[in-house]
């Protein structure tokens, strides 16, 4: 894959595009420099394309549940295809993972209980909100152009051009 050297050695470089890339998905808009967001959004648009593609495909299966009484009861749960699944390995790949913030006046058996069984919560952000949000622009006929680039001046010190990129 073809991208700019944005003056760093590789592992800098990619370091830096996993980071910015996983910030603007987590946090929903980022400020840097206008060769670094071009850069983003490249790797963004494929990103959520990827889950647009595959956030739909599960399938219900029967699973035998235990409860308390150790008595056997049959649960419907959902269960991810195997083209999901490769599709979020792959994120999952690039992406960093962030873990959840605590919110104010949690206390810390709240939070546990809460982010329990969310190991990737960067990935379930990208397939649980974001994925059949930017699935009916698909079906209005627009493939692509989930960011926005607004231009900010250019930065005090070095002049280096800045913008804010966002997810439409």
């Amino acid at each position: 894959m073809a991208n700019r050297k944005l003056g760093k050695p590789t592992d800098q470089r990619v370091a830096m595009l996993r980071n910015l890339t996983t910030a603007l998905i987590w946090n929903g808009k980022i400020v840097t420099t206008e060769t670094r967001a071009k850069e983003v959004r490249s790797i963004a648009e494929k990103i959520i394309t990827l889950a647009v593609k595959e956030y739909k495909n599960t399938d219900m299966v029967e699973k035998e549940v235990y409860n308390e009484k150790g008595q056997v009861s049959k649960e419907e749960k959902p269960q991810d295809q195997p083209s999901k699944l490769h599709a979020r390995r792959q994120i999952m790949s690039y992406l960093y993972d962030i873990p959840e913030p605590k919110k104010e006046k949690e206390t810390k058996k709240e939070y546990k209980d809460r982010s329990k069984g969310n190991n990737h919560p960067v990935v379930e952000k990208l397939f649980r909100e974001l994925a059949p949000k930017y699935d009916g622009r698909i079906q209005e006929g627009k493939k692509g152009g989930y960011t926005r680039m607004y231009k900010l001046g250019v930065r005090r010190g070095d002049a280096a051009p800045m913008v804010v990129l966002e997810l439409v």
